[in-house]
């Protein structure tokens, strides 16, 4: 049986201390460094709901110029009825009325950040006209939002899905 001189017991007790704090002096900027990401990443969804908001009410009073800073240069649309709109078709859809909704209720709304780009969907019960045709359903949506170095999000997609209606909801809209 060996046993350990108390020289070597001492030795590896410091060994352990000395690594042990190496550790911590290693790890201890990550783990506090985690705190505000965390609190980065809520303010950002946060933010993104507030930028859905402004975006519903600018939609429901065609509000092009808040529509103009919240749509990238390079957006893309698909509307409601299926059609693809950039920024500039999609800024004349909504100042020449061919697009006017009156009632847009948004629900089950979720923010997905993936780096710089959050991904919005949500349930929107819509009603109002799009190029002379009343529209009236429920939609599932897509939008997505770019997190810009200046701090500005901008939306550079979207894209709109009608929701089957049961049979009952239907045969009542007959």
């Amino acid at each position: 049986m060996t046993r350990c001189s108390p020289h070597r017991r001492v030795s590896s007790l410091a060994l352990a201390l000395w690594f042990a704090s190496g550790v911590c002096m290693v790890w201890a900027p990550c783990a506090t460094a985690a705190i505000p990401h965390r609190v980065q990443r809520h303010d950002f969804k946060q933010q993104v709901e507030e930028l859905e908001e402004q975006w519903r009410t600018a939609q429901l009073n065609a509000d092009v110029a808040t529509m103009d800073k919240l749509l990238s240069d390079d957006y893309i649309g698909i509307s409601l009825n299926g059609q693809v709109n950039t920024k500039s078709q999609q800024m004349e859809r909504i100042g020449s009325r061919r697009i006017a909704l009156t009632r847009l209720e948004l629900s089950d709304m979720k923010v997905k950040l993936i780096g710089s780009i959050a991904i919005v969907t949500s349930r929107a019960e819509v009603e109002g006209i799009s190029d002379s045709q009343p529209i009236k359903g429920i939609y599932r949506y897509t939008r997505v939002y770019q997190h810009l170095p200046n701090g500005a999000w901008k939306i550079t997609s979207f894209e709109a899905t009608r929701t089957p209606q049961s049979h009952a909801a239907s045969d009542s809209n007959r």
